[in-house]
């Protein structure tokens, strides 16, 4: 098909190049009969404007910040800068600023200041982990207030006008892992929902998967199961999954509701028999070495990678070429045992 330039456009118009680039780009004023005469052109040889060249003419540097916990105190998110890397290397030649910002995830305090610092730095968008449901409430309205648009990831917070988000269904991921577990552990034993974080209150994702998980045992016919829940203290974890499981001797299978599961695994040792069942999230290399020995079970995929560069690769084409985002994209539940997990690796 015959690529027509504005010169052809205007010629077969009968206007001038300028008239038909502001009926384009819908700027400036034009007279009905122009206006009439350059439409007209436009429908009978289906023009479609060249995103990139409109960008690059507006010479609109767009700036994406990305906020999220510091890899270095929690391993889970190293592969979400991995994921930005890969979006910041495939728009390099676009007018794209992407920066990361990082903030303690065990601290809302942290969450706030970082959030309040890119905030004044008034970018285009903002893509965040709302790893706390009060304040990252707080801090998409702030961001919608100043006409930032906002996408989030890992987490979903439900707010009256829907946000964009990238990531599992969490409620959905702590079902499958609930069958999972209705398939290992045998009835009449107790199972424990293990969360290994100090903001258990205010860390949504772990409520999410835990009422997901709960709700699958609860519909069970016949069943005979006791469900447990478990919040380690991290300040003495030993001493505290030591006291627990002095009470609770039928303890059988443990569901981590993050990627801790190591840590579990490692508290279990020398406290209970070695056939006790652990399921839980991410492919850490711990977890990975533990999953080959078959001292977990079965890992749940969140595809964290994934989970960035999609919610940056959107947030850039709404920029560069007006394409609509997705309200919600949901990642499949990846179920990964020692026998496939060469497929994720």
């Amino acid at each position: 098909m015959k690529k027509y330039t504005i010169k052809d456009i205007a010629e077969l118009a009968g206007v001038s190049k300028g008239t038909v680039d502001r009926v384009i780009h819908k700027r400036g004023k034009v007279s009905q009969k122009a206006l009439d005469k350059v439409t007209k052109i436009l429908g009978e040889i289906d023009y479609q404007p060249n995103p990139i060249a409109r960008n690059l003419k507006n010479n609109k540097v767009y700036q994406i910040f990305v906020v999220l916990p510091d890899p270095k105190e929690d391993n889970f998110w190293a592969p979400c800068v991995e994921g930005v890397n890969q979006a910041v290397e495939e728009f390099r030649s676009f007018l794209v600023d992407i920066r990361l910002f990082f903030y303690k995830p065990t601290s809302t305090a942290s969450f706030k200041e970082v959030n309040k610092k890119v905030l004044e730095l008034e970018p285009d968008a903002v893509l965040l982990s709302p790893l706390f449901h009060k304040e990252s409430i707080s801090a998409v309205n702030n961001y919608r207030s100043a006409d930032i648009v906002v996408s989030t990831f890992n987490s979903q917070i439900v707010l009256e006008e829907a946000i964009n988000y990238v990531g599992l269904d969490l409620y959905q991921s702590g079902r499958v892992a609930a069958k999972l577990m209705h398939t290992i552990v045998p009835d009449t034993h107790d199972i424990v929902i293990c969360h290994f974080d100090e903001t258990l209150n205010n860390a949504i994702h772990m409520q999410q998967k835990e009422k997901g998980f709960r709700d699958y045992f609860s519909e069970l016919d016949g069943a005979d199961y006791t469900i447990l829940t478990l919040s380690v203290d991290q300040t003495n974890p030993d001493l505290s999954l030591v006291n627990f499981l002095k009470s609770q001797d039928k303890a059988f299978g443990f569901f981590v509701t993050t990627s801790k599961s190591y840590n579990l695994v490692e508290m279990l040792q020398g406290q209970r028999q070695k056939n006790i069942k652990v399921i839980g999230y991410d492919l850490l290399d711990e977890n990975i070495d533990l999953l080959k020995k078959d001292m977990i079970s079965f890992l749940i995929h969140q595809s964290p990678r994934t989970q960035t560069y999609l919610g940056l690769t959107y947030l850039i084409e709404h920029f560069l070429f007006n394409k609509e985002m997705p309200n919600k994209k949901l990642l499949p539940i990846g179920i990964v045992n020692s026998e496939n997990l060469i497929t994720y690796l």
